[in-house]
Parts: structure tokens; sequence; C-alpha cells
């Protein structure tokens, strides 16, 4: 087991939507392969704990880190930090649970959508945060959010970003970003070859479980096989 580096997660995270705790550990394998060193567990995927656990305990690469995403309430905090979690990435924003986070040495990464939102997790103690749905809010409203905020305070789009996050309006805002699901599997090993900036890339592993079909490519049949 490899000891998550709290102060400093990795900039491209991988969520495992959908990933069951039997296969949980092959996936994971396949983006630590990629370069990717965080990885989250959303808890609406089957029996997550477990899967957590199983991720904490695999034999991981230096300054890996994994925990939990939709998280909601303070036991779940809790219970990702005894499954053996260090990350905590909620869509809203919940002082409890930053402040849970925080009292047991996680990092935390909770969403915001408004310019009052975003003050409340910083008062709270949050230092990075999430703007969600990043592509119907857009890069002028992150610009303009961001102008309010306090300079060291971190901003990071999720949430129907592609890779125009790294063109056009978005290049002078995000230090990091989101990647949604449908570009997954395409993208992996391009991004994790690159120089990628000092904040977080979302990308989503989604299996099964939800309403939300996508075709596959050649790159998630072989990630499956496995």
């Amino acid at each position: 087991m490899t000891t998550d580096s709290v102060a400093a997660p990795p900039p491209i995270v991988a969520i495992l939507r959908g990933v069951e705790p039997g296969r949980v550990v092959a996936v994971a394998d396949r983006l630590w392969s990629a370069g990717m060193r965080s990885i989250e567990v959303p808890l609406n995927s089957p029996e997550p704990f477990r899967s957590v656990a199983a991720l904490a305990r695999a034999s991981r690469p230096a300054g890996s880190v994994v925990g939990a995403g939709t998280v909601l309430s303070v036991g779940d905090v809790r219970r990702t930090h005894e499954a053996g979690g260090s990350l905590v990435v909620a869509p809203n924003c919940d002082p409890e649970v930053i402040g849970e986070a925080q009292r047991l040495g996680m990092s935390v990464l909770p969403g915001v959508a408004t310019a009052t939102e975003a003050f409340a997790a910083l008062r709270a103690g949050a230092t990075t945060l999430k703007l969600f749905p990043a592509a119907a809010l857009g890069p002028a409203y992150l610009k303009a959010l961001s102008a309010v905020l306090p300079a060291q305070c971190q901003v990071f789009p999720v949430g129907g970003v592609g890779p125009t996050i790294s063109t056009a309006g978005w290049r002078q805002g995000p230090p990091g970003s989101g990647l949604d699901r449908r570009y997954f599997g395409r993208t992996t090993r391009s991004m994790a070859s690159r120089s990628v900036p000092a904040g977080w890339c979302r990308l989503s592993a989604r299996r099964g479980g939800d309403s939300t079909r996508r075709r596959r490519s050649p790159a998630d049949n072989k990630a499956n096989s496995s």
C-alpha cells in the first residue's frame, strides 16, 4: 500500500462510477499505468466503500490518492476515511462535510455554483473549489467568480467540459478542469502523457448502472477484458 499525498493530490482524478468492487483494482491498474494518480469512487456506485477499501489496500504508485465522490454527509466522510480513503469530492457545499474531512486530515473538493456557495465553502475551511456544472455556466462565469475570490483559492470547472478546456475561452481561466466520461476512453493516455496544469482533470470511467449510455471505444473494450 502506498501512502496518500493528502496535501497535494495529483492533477488528474479518474471517476470510477458504476465499477463493482471485484473489478475496481483491475480498472485502476489501467489508469495508474496511464499515469493517473488520483481515483474517486462515487458513492452512488455498487458497494462503494468496498471499492475504496480495495483501492486503498492495492499496490499503488507513489503519491497516488484514492477516495470517494458524491459525498453528501458526515457519515459518508467517516466511512470513506475508515475504508482507507483520503479524498472527499462533493457535488455541493456542505460545511459539515468540509469540516469533518479536514478534521480527519483528508483532501476535500466541494462543489459550488454561486459566489454565496463559494464563500460558504471557504469559511468552512476549503481552499479548492469545484465549479459545477461548468459547461452550463461557461468560462466568462468562472472568470467573474474567480475575480472576487481570494487569490490563493483555486476553482476547477467540472461537468460537461471536454478537451476544449485547453482552448478558446477557457485557456486563461482554470488551473485544472473536468473532462466528461465520453472522452475518457480515447484521451486517458494522451492526457496522462502530456504536461497537465497544476489542477484537477476529472475523467469518468462509468461502467454500468447508468441510464446514460455511450458507444464503447476500443480502449473501453480493452479495459473491460482485463
